[in-house]
């Protein structure tokens, strides 16, 4: 009675055999890959996070501003501008923060395989941060 393997192996239908230096290229190969979509899953997650700091801050600011400009007391002088600022700046450094873990994680797992260092999540990391940079500024020299 043959095992269901050898009758696999006999049909044609199973791999050819491979060496122990294959399989473990192989699955060295698998687990940086899985690595690697982990490190996009978390820069994902920090740009969803500092997109979301960065908008609530804007329009806090906006709301603010536009009641302190129809003459609600709002307590303090500047304290939209405060507000804004303070959850814009946290956005921002959030995304650079998490662009930076990202960026030494690509790093690491380049020596095992080649991959392209202007990955999609990467590129938008990088755009964010600069959208939160020219916002701080923006909120900070009343240009918005």
């Amino acid at each position: 009675m043959k095992t269901p393997w050898k009758h696999r192996r006999e049909s044609g239908a199973a791999q050819p055999d491979k060496s122990s230096n294959e399989l473990a290229q192989d699955r060295t190969d698998l687990a940086t890959d899985r690595t690697m979509m982990a490190a996009d899953r978390s820069l994902m997650a920090w740009i969803r996070t500092a997109l979301s700091m960065i908008s609530f801050g804007f329009t806090i600011y906006k709301v603010l501003q536009s009641l302190e400009a129809s003459g609600k007391d709002l307590g303090h002088a500047g304290s939209p501008r405060t507000v804004g600022l303070f959850l814009v700046t946290m956005g921002t450094c959030a995304m650079v923060f998490g662009t930076i873990e990202y960026w030494t994680h690509l790093q690491s797992l380049r020596s095992y395989r080649n991959y392209p260092i202007w990955r999609p999540s990467f590129v938008i990391a990088l755009l964010m941060s600069s959208i939160g940079v020219l916002l701080f500024f923006a909120i900070t020299f009343g240009a918005l």
